[in-house]
């Protein structure tokens, strides 16, 4: 009888934790918010030296995705993707290489992805940085930018996230005219979210 009672008690006590923890799950998924990216506002840019000393611009600007913010925790992840075909340059012929298989290769590859680690929410209003994993020409490589502090009460709505930092080319296949064309280039962000009547930051 003792031990009867004895595995009662343990089978109630297992399901009064099972159902803790279920609704601690529940709570905390309640707290996630998924705020989309406003492609309208949001840009990316480029910037790549041509003979180590004249910079070549470009613009991305089809740029999508999401802020998954932890309420609960007060963390974020950043999904940001890029049409790498909609880029826009100050000559066709830019464009057009670029496009190419020598660079963004955007006819196998179309898309251009940024997934962030984790981070605080804080640090979009006071800046500081951010990683993640970068993904060009189906090459994923650790990637690291810096976000500026906010210029407004409400970064991302009333004013872009600013994000920059660079890559090397060649990290992501990229080898074609070494000799003219610089390995680095520069990376430049500005990023809007659609309203939810909600601020981004706390």
């Amino acid at each position: 009888m003792v031990r009867r009672r004895l595995n009662f008690a343990l089978v109630v006590a297992a399901g009064v934790a099972a159902s803790l923890v279920r609704a601690q799950e529940t709570s905390e998924k309640s707290n996630v918010e998924s705020i989309q990216l406003d492609g309208a506002r949001s840009l990316a840019e480029f910037s790549v030296k041509v003979a180590w000393l004249v910079p070549v611009h470009g613009r991305f600007g089809k740029v999508h995705g999401t802020v998954e913010a932890d309420r609960f925790r007060n963390q974020a992840i950043v999904d940001a993707r890029i049409d790498a075909n909609a880029v826009e340059m100050s000559k066709q012929s830019y464009e057009d290489w670029v496009k190419s298989d020598e660079f963004f290769d955007v006819a196998e590859h179309p898309e251009i992805r940024f997934i962030s680690e984790s981070f605080p929410l804080q640090r979009l209003r006071k800046g500081g940085q951010l990683s993640g994993k970068l993904t060009i020409r189906g090459i994923e490589q650790p990637a690291s930018f810096r976000l500026d502090a906010a210029e407004c009460d409400r970064p991302a709505y009333d004013c872009a996230i600013r994000v920059d930092g660079s890559i090397h080319r060649s990290d992501f296949g990229m080898r074609s005219k070494r000799g003219m064309l610089s390995d680095k280039v520069d990376l430049h962000f500005e990023v809007f979210a659609i309203s939810t009547g909600t601020q981004l930051s706390p």
